[in-house]
Formats: C-alpha cells, sequence, structure tokens
C-alpha cells in the first residue's frame, strides 16, 4: 500500500506542478508585460544615443505598446459587459418562467376551484358530480327556467340534454309537404322582393343566381368581399325567406378541431357540451324544410383545421355515409338520431360562411375552395322598389328536384364542354394549372341553375370560371405570368365572343395591374 501511495504521490503531483507553473506563468507574463520599472531601465540605458528622429520613433513605439495595452483592456471589460448582459438575460428568463410556472399553478387552483363550485351547483340539482348534472351556463337567469329545471332533474344519466328534448318535442311530428309549385326564376324574384321589401336588404339578379347556382353545385357557399357589403345578410336573408332562421356560428381564433363547432364530452358533468351547431343539425333530421348554417368569418381559424372533416365527408356521394362521430361510446338514453355516438348529417342543410381578407385572418386553402362555391359581394346595390312578398315555406326536396330538372333541361351544350375541355388544355399549357373532375361536375351542376334562374349559358361559365380556376392565377408569380394574361384575354374572346366573359376579363386585367 505504501508504495501505492508514492506512485500516487507523484504520479497526480505532475499534473499539479503543471497546474500551478501555468498560473505562475501567466502572473509572471502579466507582471513582465506590466513591469514599467524595466521599461525605464532601458529607457534610460539608449536615451543618450538617440538622434532626433529616433526619438520620434522612441514615442511611436510607446504609444503602439499602450493602445495595445488599452485595447486589451477594452477587449476584456467588453467580453465580461457581455456576459453579465447575457447573465441577466437568462436570469430574467428564468424568472418569468417561474412566473408561467405560478400563473400555472394558480389556472389549475382556479379550475379545481370552479369544479367545486360547478359540483355544489349540479349538487344543488339533486345530482352528484359523477352522475352528469347538466352544466349550468354562466352569467344566466339564477332563477332559471322552471320548465327546463324540470327537464334536467328528469335528465338522470342524459348525456345529450338538449337533443334529447329535441326528441321531446319533435315526438309524433311528420315532414310536412307544402306542395310547392314556382320555378327558380320565380322563386329569385319572391327572395329579392322579400329581402327588399321585409329586411330593407337590396340584390340584384346576377349575385342571386349565383347565389342559386352555389346552392345547386355546392353545400358549402363563401360569400366574400369587402366589409359592409352584405355578406352575412344574404344568408340571414335566406333563413328568414325560408322560414328558418339561419344558425350563426361565430367562428373563434382559438377553434382548432370540430369539437369547436359541434361541441364536446365534459368529463366531469358526464354531459355532452352541445352547440347551437349541433341542435341545428340534429332538428334538421326530422322536416324537409331548408335549413342554414352560416359560419362568420370562418377564416379568423383555420377552415380546414375545424371544418375538415365536414368538408370530407360533403365530399361522399351517397348522403347515407355522411355520418359524423360525436362520441365513442353508446348509452341507453342517447337521442333516437345518434346512432353508436354517430350522428348522420342532413342533406336539407346549406353552410353559408363569410370571409373577409385583411391581416388578422388566415388564406383559405384550395382543399376548402374546390370543396366549396366562392361568390364575391363587393358592390352595394341602391334601394329600389319591388312588390310586397311574405316568406314562404319551402321543401328542401322540391328545392333539389329543380336544380336536377335544370342540370337536364339546361345542361350544358356540347359546344360549351369543347370549349372548356380547350380551356383546360390553355390553362395547362401557359398557367401550368388543371380544373380537376371535381371543378367540371360543380361546373355542370352551377351552369344549368344559372341559366333556369334567368340567365344565359356564357355568363354562368363566365362567373364560374372567374370565382372556381382563375382565383388560383393569385397563388402563382404575377411578374412571370403578367405576359400571358394579354394572350388569354384574347383567346377568351375568341371562343366565347368579344367581351362577353366580363367576369374573367376584369379579373385578369386586375391581376395585371397588380403584378
Amino acid at each position: 500500500m505504501n508504495t501505492f501511495l508514492r506512485f500516487f504521490y507523484e504520479f497526480i503531483s505532475i499534473f499539479f506542478e503543471g497546474i500551478i507553473k501555468l498560473v505562475q506563468g501567466f502572473v509572471n507574463g502579466l507582471t513582465m508585460m506590466f513591469n514599467i520599472f524595466d521599461y525605464k531601465k532601458i529607457l534610460e540605458s539608449y536615451k543618450d544615443s538617440f538622434s532626433t528622429g529616433e526619438w520620434i520613433l522612441v514615442i511611436l513605439t510607446i504609444i503602439f505598446l499602450v493602445v495595445i495595452v488599452l485595447g486589451f483592456i477594452l477587449l476584456v471589460i467588453f467580453r465580461l459587459r457581455k456576459y453579465l448582459r447575457l447573465r441577466k438575460q437568462k436570469l430574467n428568463q428564468e424568472e418569468l418562467l417561474d412566473e408561467i410556472g405560478n400563473l400555472n399553478k394558480k389556472v389549475r387552483q382556479l379550475m379545481k376551484e370552479k369544479d367545486e363550485l360547478m359540483a355544489m351547483k349540479v349538487s344543488q340539482l339533486g345530482l352528484k358530480p359523477d352522475e352528469g348534472g347538466e352544466e349550468v351556463s354562466e352569467g344566466g337567469n339564477p332563477e332559471g327556467n322552471p320548465e327546463e329545471e324540470k327537464n334536467d332533474e328528469n335528465a338522470g344519466n342524459v348525456r345529450f340534454p338538449k337533443l334529447v328534448r329535441i326528441d321531446e318535442r319533435m315526438k309524433g311530428f311528420k315532414a310536412k309537404n307544402y306542395n310547392d309549385n314556382f320555378s327558380l326564376e320565380e322563386l329569385i324574384d319572391n327572395f329579392r322582393c322579400f329581402a327588399a321589401t321585409q329586411l330593407h336588404l337590396y340584390y340584384n339578379e346576377p349575385l342571386l343566381r349565383a347565389f342559386f347556382g352555389g346552392l345547386a353545385c355546392s353545400k358549402l357557399i363563401i360569400l366574400q368581399g369587402i366589409s359592409g357589403t352584405g355578406k352575412t345578410s344574404l344568408a340571414y336573408a335566406w333563413g328568414k325567406f325560408v322560414k328558418h332562421n339561419s344558425c350563426i356560428a361565430s367562428v373563434q381564433p382559438s377553434w382548432r378541431d370540430k369539437t369547436e363547432l359541434l361541441g364536446y364530452f365534459n368529463e366531469f358533468t358526464k354531459k355532452f357540451n352541445e352547440s347551437n351547431v349541433l341542435e341545428e343539425l340534429y332538428i334538421s333530421r326530422f322536416d324537409d324544410d331548408v335549413h342554414t348554417i352560416i359560419l362568420d368569418e370562418m377564416n379568423i381559424a383555420r377552415v380546414e383545421y375545424y371544418f375538415a372533416e365536414m368538408l370530407s365527408i360533403l365530399e361522399v356521394p351517397n348522403r347515407n355515409e355522411w355520418v359524423i362521430e360525436l362520441v365513442t361510446t353508446t348509452w341507453p338514453d342517447d337521442p333516437q338520431l345518434v346512432e353508436n355516438g354517430k350522428l348522420r348529417l342532413p342533406g336539407n342543410l346549406w353552410y353559408i360562411g363569410t370571409i373577409n381578407n385583411d391581416d388578422s385572418t388566415f388564406m383559405v386553402t384550395d382543399k376548402v375552395y374546390d370543396r366549396a362555391m366562392p361568390i364575391d359581394i363587393n358592390e352595394k346595390i341602391d334601394p329600389f322598389t319591388c312588390r310586397e312578398q311574405e316568406a314562404m315555406d319551402i321543401n328542401s326536396s322540391y328545392l333539389e328536384q329543380l336544380f336536377k330538372d335544370a342540370k337536364e333541361k339546361y345542361a350544358v351544350s356540347e359546344k360549351g364542354i369543347n370549349i372548356i375541355n380547350k380551356l383546360d388544355d390553355y390553362v395547362i399549357h401557359h398557367f401550368r394549372i388543371a380544373f380537376g373532375n371535381r371543378i367540371m361536375k360543380q361546373l355542370q351542376d352551377f351552369v344549368p341553375v344559372y341559366v333556369a334562374c334567368g340567365g344565359d349559358e356564357v355568363s354562368g361559365i363566365d362567373y364560374f370560371l372567374a370565382k372556381k380556376v382563375l382565383r388560383k392565377f393569385e397563388q402563382l408569380n404575377l411578374i412571370l405570368i403578367r405576359d400571358e394574361i394579354d394572350g388569354f384575354i384574347k383567346y377568351l374572346n375568341k371562343e366565347f365572343g368579344n367581351g362577353n366573359m366580363k367576369e374573367c376579363i376584369e379579373f385578369l386585367e386586375r391581376l395585371k395591374k397588380s403584378a
């Protein structure tokens, strides 16, 4: 053991002696660098031998050394200040993180207190929290609705209380057949006069033709344009006209998935928080009337997030497969139309979204635009006089039959189809953009209804191409395609007649100016 200790001492001492000499060398070096007496001694030994010119060089040498020393000192100071500043920032960040952590703790504490208050409210209804008392809305009437309280007391373990109440209200209800007998052109005139005389809202025929054409080709209509031109009021007026007020869903920036739109299952109360949209979807299943849901400012959140599943479902040709999942399990007291936790979407309901394009909104993607029918509202119509018109009872099946009849009677002509196919080739060749089968199908649904509403085929094709196809040009590099625009306008005038494609030409000219 003594032998190892001697070995260990001699072995380790080499390392530490090296560190000591390194420190001594550093200290000796600094001492030598700043030893003014040695500098002075050398200067005195040479001062009698210097000429005038050499004295100048001596002074420059001294200044050079002083500059080096000062530079070294400043460098050390700057590095030290930078280190202290970074250290201070790091400490501030750590303080902020600690503060965030404390705030999170407070939030969790407040949530716990909220749950406890909710449990007290639930217990006041004679239920235990784990039995699923219905959530009491904040800011509601403290006295409550006696009838609703009675229903809640009888709700028990029902997790869809609002939908169950709809079941009770609609028990024995039979869908009404209104024996409608009007044409699409008459319907437009009736709607226009109703909006003007009853609501003091004014719309022109071309806009309403596009609106009804959109209803025919897609379940999702997008009303876009500058603020104040009546986008939301058009959807509102349509709901009033068909005697079913439109359900307005005000989209919020925080919306990320379908639960924001339809609601979600609350694990604490054991209830499904049913949204107004879900109620409208459910009640629409009972009748054959026309229903509307307005997605107000739909692009204030990303549409492809909260409406993605709906977009996919509405693309399925068989409406029996329009099924959306609300919950993953089945309870015995679930609403009669919720089967295995799933609800089939109604075919008599349309979704109308309004969008504004500004810094506070998201860009609507091609995935959404391709499945919807965008309609621009960029001008306000001056008031006009019209005959008195009351709201109408309209069967959704009759309205869709009118769309079907229009498609058969006013099908896009063979000449029009050929021109559109050639136009597709032209756009692919010059702009690298293709229509796609979905857009061609929508065009063949849109244009006949547009014609049946009093328009002509070329105007219908013009409007559809401008809103559905040329809109894609905005995503291209406008500088690169600017020279192609004039040629495209000439091509449109040649194929469709000079000046007939007004919407397309106006759009292309606007695009060229912005390039």
